[in-house]
């Protein structure tokens, strides 16, 4: 059971921020949790309507009764510490957005050029780890990948079967029109079929 506000104020705030709607989800669910123990119904109810197990509220209705209000917020260094520190993040998100290595790119007299014919000529998971590793930060590839797709970077190009750098390569020309007709599908007649047997 939570223990009586200190004061009104205390009060007045714990169930200002149960009813909030622009306040951190878990401050929310924490503050109803004390309010509705103050209205007088057991753990297992106040789970019940809380949405939480009865072991949630315990623990809260204790940091409550310890701390007050400050006892419903985490304490410093909750939480599994990032191992990548944001500096090292925006070092792999620079990568995809420089040139491979083993890219070849036209130089002005008309040879290939690769900076690192053994680098990698386009981005992957792989490659990108690995050259954040050269780089000394140890990351595996879906760490990367969640980098990526959390600062919505694109490490893959579109590869298209139309286009070619190649200066031999020949298209294959237009394709058919949506006006052709279908070629029909012919049926194998049943004498032909006996016949065959």
């Amino acid at each position: 059971m939570a223990r009586q506000p200190v004061d009104g104020d205390e009060e007045k705030k714990i169930r200002r921020l149960a009813a909030a709607r622009h306040a951190p989800a878990d401050w929310i669910l924490r503050a109803r949790i004390v309010t509705l123990s103050w209205e007088g119904l057991r753990v297992p109810r106040v789970a019940d309507r809380a949405g939480c197990d009865a072991k949630t509220v315990r623990r809260w209705l204790h940091r409550f009764n310890e701390q007050g209000l400050d006892g419903l917020g985490d304490r410093p260094g909750c939480g599994r510490k990032r191992r990548i520190t944001e500096a090292e993040r925006s070092r792999i998100v620079a990568l995809v957005r420089g040139v491979p290595s083993g890219r070849l790119t036209t130089q002005p007299y008309g040879d290939l050029y690769a900076e690192d014919e053994a680098g990698p000529p386009e981005w992957t998971l792989d490659s990108l780890a690995a050259e954040a590793g050269r780089m000394g930060i140890e990351v595996g590839r879906s760490q990367v990948r969640r980098i990526l797709l959390a600062e919505g970077v694109r490490w893959r190009r579109t590869r298209s079967w139309v286009r070619s750098r190649d200066p031999d390569f020949a298209g294959k020309g237009r394709g058919s029109s949506s006006s052709t007709p279908a070629r029909p599908k012919t049926r194998r007649s049943s004498a032909s079929t006996n016949s065959a047997r």
